[in-house]
């Protein structure tokens, strides 16, 4: 095809509507409603529609391109990193249920590169590899979305394991 897939909606609508496990790779833009429900899956896309990761309760969503609007509403689980290279994606997230974070904490950023890896090793994305290639300055311009609720029950749940481990 002549297509460049990162600027082209090759992913229908409500792709991983409620999906439960395994991971997916998607080398283009994802329309409306991606991952909507997502409660288990992995996955990478180069864009999304309007509504992505709305009602997400788990799984792990990478997004290497631009979002529609009212990103994350509803989410209750699961984590979202989003590339926000032109500092936009905050005026497109819906925050009544997640705060956004830099992508700073060790465990973060083995995940996300991890799965950028796998990305690029499935689809052989031109974007992944831009984001390989220049990763120590890309890893900043990553917006990690992180419901708050769940970042309680998460953080509670450590500090319970720290004390037992103390005891």
């Amino acid at each position: 095809s002549t297509l460049i897939p990162e600027e082209n909606i090759l992913i229908g609508n409500t792709v991983l509507y409620g999906a439960i496990s395994g991971k997916a790779f998607f080398r283009g833009i994802a329309g409306e409603r991606f991952a909507v429900r997502n409660s288990g899956a992995k996955t990478v896309v180069e864009g999304v529609g309007d509504h992505g990761c709305e009602y997400m309760t788990g799984g792990v969503v990478v997004v290497l391109g631009s979002t529609g609007r009212n990103f994350a509403a509803g989410m209750s689980g699961g984590l979202a990193y989003v590339l926000d290279p032109d500092k936009k994606f905050e005026t497109h997230c819906n925050k009544s249920t997640v705060e956004l974070f830099d992508v700073s904490e060790k465990k973060d950023i083995q995940q996300l590169k991890a799965l950028i890896e796998e990305h690029y090793q499935s689809t052989q994305s031109a974007v992944a590899k831009k984001v390989l290639d220049h990763w120590k300055e890309t890893l900043s311009k990553f917006v990690k979305v992180y419901p708050i609720d769940y970042r309680r029950v998460i953080e509670e749940l450590k500090n319970k394991k720290d004390k037992l481990q103390v005891a």
